[in-house]
C-alpha cells in the first residue's frame, strides 16, 4: 500500500477522534516504516512524519496534542477544534 500524506493523516485523525489507541497509531507507523512503500512526492516528510509516530509510545518522545497539530500541519493540513457542552453529563 503507498503511504501518502493523506494516509498520515488520516490515521492521526483517528487516533486524535481515539478511534484508534496510541498503540495501535504506533503500530502502524512501525510496520509502516519497515514495509511501507512512499509516495515519491513528500517521500522525506512523509517518512520522517511517520518514523516519529513510530517512537510515539517511548516516554522520551511521547506525542502531544501540539505534536500532532504539527504534523498535520506540516502535511498540509488544518486542525479544527470544536467543543460542545454535554448535556447529559450536566
Amino acid at each position: 500500500m503507498k503511504i501518502t500524506r493523506q494516509t498520515v493523516a488520516q490515521k492521526l485523525t483517528a487516533y486524535l477522534y481515539h478511534q484508534i489507541t496510541l498503540e495501535e497509531l504506533v503500530n502502524w507507523a512501525e510496520t509502516a516504516m519497515m514495509d511501507g512503500d512512499f509516495e515519491d512526492r513528500g517521500f522525506e516528510l512523509i517518512r520522517e512524519v511517520v518514523s516519529r509516530l513510530g517512537l510515539a509510545d517511548v516516554r522520551a518522545f511521547g506525542i502531544s496534542w501540539k505534536d500532532c497539530e504539527d504534523y498535520l500541519s506540516q502535511l498540509g493540513y488544518i486542525v479544527k477544534l470544536t467543543v460542545t457542552e454535554n448535556r447529559l453529563a450536566a
